[in-house]
């Protein structure tokens, strides 16, 4: 309805209160500048200026105009430079997700970096569970996963980096019944509810951690639920061990040695391939190689 350069005068009349201050600025006749205005009301059926004798004023509907006018403009430049910016390959933002078995503690810095790297940026970070992460990657609903477990389930055109391997270990509360036993059978450990996440996966087959054929699951959306569950005695399950660790060494957690253990879980750093992603590009060199990958992400050692 309006031109970018019909609401750059209206809000330079408003500026100014003056329609002939206006037509200095904007390179015009003041009758120029008193005709656009007036066609523009026309069109509005609204009186936007009071005209005085020796200035213009807004009036009540001009003030909310000129404030809307004043958002489109700067909407129209936001869109200009996203727009320029995308053509040279600088989107404004990068979506990450993280699968849930990885450590957190380079999260905060890794935000920090991205940040003062890039003032026109923003990250979108999610986190999924086993399949939900190659789902995400294949729907297009995130441009990088980092510790994606196991072995490549869908086609496309990906780029993949080793991580690694994720350690598991057995735990149970200090204060569970199993915790004074010393060597586990698979009919004991199937008396209790078997912890485990939830693959969030929806339209690939979901992936979950083995229990015993007679033993219940209890299936939950985070380490977080699980964690609580475990220290109160509400069931066992594996942790990642870099997860456990800390509560380990506590004493609160106990590790135990179980029939068929959990193998070690293969990860992968997993991005599509797109040349013409700047922000994916310094990403993945910023997050290095396979050594500084498992060391930041999945290692317990450190």
């Amino acid at each position: 309805m309006f031109s970018r350069s019909s609401l750059e005068m209206l809000v330079t009349v408003a500026r100014l209160e003056s329609f002939t201050a206006a037509a200095e600025v904007l390179h015009k006749v003041p009758s120029a500048i008193s005709y656009s205005v007036r066609q523009v009301e026309q069109e509005l059926d609204v009186v936007l200026f009071k005209r005085l004798p020796r200035r213009v004023e807004l009036t009540p509907a001009g003030q909310i105009f000129i404030e809307e006018a004043r958002s489109l403009l700067l909407k129209m430049e936001q869109a200009t430079v996203q727009t320029q910016r995308a053509a040279l390959g600088w989107q404004s933002r990068l979506r990450v997700t993280l699968d849930n078995v990885v450590k957190l503690d380079r999260l905060q810095p890794m935000v920090d970096d991205f940040y003062r790297t890039f003032e026109h940026a923003e990250l979108q970070i999610n986190m999924e569970v086993y399949n939900g992460s190659w789902e995400a990657i294949s729907q297009g609903r995130t441009d990088v996963v980092i510790g994606a477990t196991s072995s490549i389930p869908v086609n496309g055109d990906f780029e993949v980096k080793d991580m690694g391997h994720l350690e598991w270990q057995f735990v149970v509360a200090n204060t569970h019944p199993l915790s004074q036993v010393t060597y586990l059978t698979e009919d004991q450990l199937s008396q209790y509810p078997f912890i485990c996440l939830d693959d969030t996966s929806t339209q690939l087959p979901k992936r979950h951690m083995g229990n015993y054929p007679q033993q219940r699951r209890l299936l939950l959306p985070n380490w977080h639920s699980a964690i609580s569950m475990i220290r109160s005695g509400g069931g066992v399950g594996y942790l990642p061990k870099h997860i456990a660790k800390p509560m380990l060494e506590e004493g609160v957690l106990i590790a135990k040695e179980i029939p068929a253990k959990q193998p070690d879980s293969h990860c992968c750093l997993v991005w599509k391939r797109d040349p013409n992603h700047k922000l994916l590009s310094w990403f993945i060199d910023y997050l290095g190689n396979s050594q500084q990958l498992h060391s930041q992400w999945l290692s317990s050692k450190n």
